[in-house]
């Protein structure tokens, strides 16, 4: 079931992290609650990390927990199944999602069917951490949005938070999780804005969305970096169009019940991503709305995503992305159908 975004513990003493801080709190905190946590990738160790989401690790829990690998991203994750299987729980960081591919060999023909295989003796407890997305100007490979590629295999599940507080809890409870989890970092955001986060260790369930903004006329699914501008995006169109934004934050499992119970309220619908439009999961999410609620429908559900394009370098990084201008259109056109 969705969790409303006001839905938070009162914690005692709180911290004001950015996103990647909170993903390095939420490390050390598993780090130092279990030793059989352990960290891995390339520089995670002395240097931090290519955006300092493991800075100090290394210094505190040594060299045999925070471990730096040769550049081979499937050794990476290959080596971190292994340690997996006899109770370890490593977290595997590969530097950007764009590197990610040539590890699709362990993960789909190995950690995501472990458990099936061994008919549930061995577990893969398994974190893959990598930052996606786009809107950085960096170059070719490290602006991918390929988050379908990994919700099409059964076995593996898939995380994007969106902010800081969501960041720290999904990744707790990610470590937690007896099987492989994807854990998408949406690098556009590191460091967009702050956000007070509980100094001690909590959960954020995997598998539920959260509703950051109530609206009555049309339900807008997104996730990760594209929920800012999605609630940019309705504030602009407050007095006009009642807008509800519903951030998934699990794309595997979808939190179906919370996706149909704003639908039903609305009975419009748009979907936000910066994914190539084709095999998107904007498809997915319209083909579950209508299997659940097509007689709640009022219009087709748009989808205000990426193009299907490889990632456009610099200059064109903009055009390519949803904005809150582009999403406002596309949100006028499912009321105006």
């Amino acid at each position: 079931m969705s969790q409303n975004q006001n839905q938070h513990p009162d914690p005692t003493e709180t911290q004001n992290l950015t996103l990647v801080q909170a993903v390095r709190d939420g490390l050390h905190a598993e780090m130092e609650r279990d030793d059989d946590v352990v960290v891995m990738g390339e520089d995670v160790g002395a240097n931090g990390g290519v955006f300092r989401a493991t800075e100090g690790l290394s210094e505190e829990f040594g060299e045999e927990r925070v471990i730096d690998t040769p550049l081979a991203e499937s050794g990476i994750v290959g080596s971190a199944i292994g340690m997996s299987s006899v109770g370890m729980k490593p977290i595997a960081e590969i530097q950007f999602q764009g590197f990610i591919y040539t590890t699709f060999d362990q993960l789909v023909s190995h950690a995501a069917r472990l458990r099936t295989r061994s008919r549930g003796s061995i577990t893969c407890p398994l974190v893959v951490r990598t930052p996606y997305g786009g809107g950085i100007r960096p170059p070719e490979h490290h602006s991918e949005s390929k988050e379908a590629f990994f919700v099409h295999e059964p076995g593996l599940k898939v995380v994007v938070p969106s902010t800081p507080y969501d960041t720290k809890g999904l990744l707790t409870s990610a470590i937690r999780d007896p099987d492989p989890v994807i854990f998408l970092e949406p690098k556009l955001i590191y460091r967009a804005f702050r956000e007070e986060v509980p100094t001690d260790s909590y959960e954020v369930p995997l598998g539920e969305a959260a509703v950051r903004r109530e609206g009555s006329d049309i339900s807008v699914f997104t996730w990760g970096a594209m929920t800012r501008p999605t609630l940019e995006a309705a504030e602009d169109l407050e007095g006009e169009i009642d807008v509800e934004v519903v951030d998934l934050r699990t794309l595997s499992p979808l939190d179906t019940d919370a996706i149909v119970e704003s639908f039903k309220k609305t009975g419009r619908g748009a979907v936000v991503h910066e994914a190539p439009l084709t095999g998107g999961l904007g498809g997915e999410l319209t083909a579950t709305i209508q299997e659940e609620a097509l007689l709640y429908q009022e219009a087709p559900i748009e989808r205000i995503t990426g193009f299907d394009t490889p990632f456009p370098l610099y200059a064109l990084e903009d055009y390519y992305m949803p904005e809150p201008a582009r999403i406002t259109d596309g949100i006028r056109e499912a009321m105006n159908f």
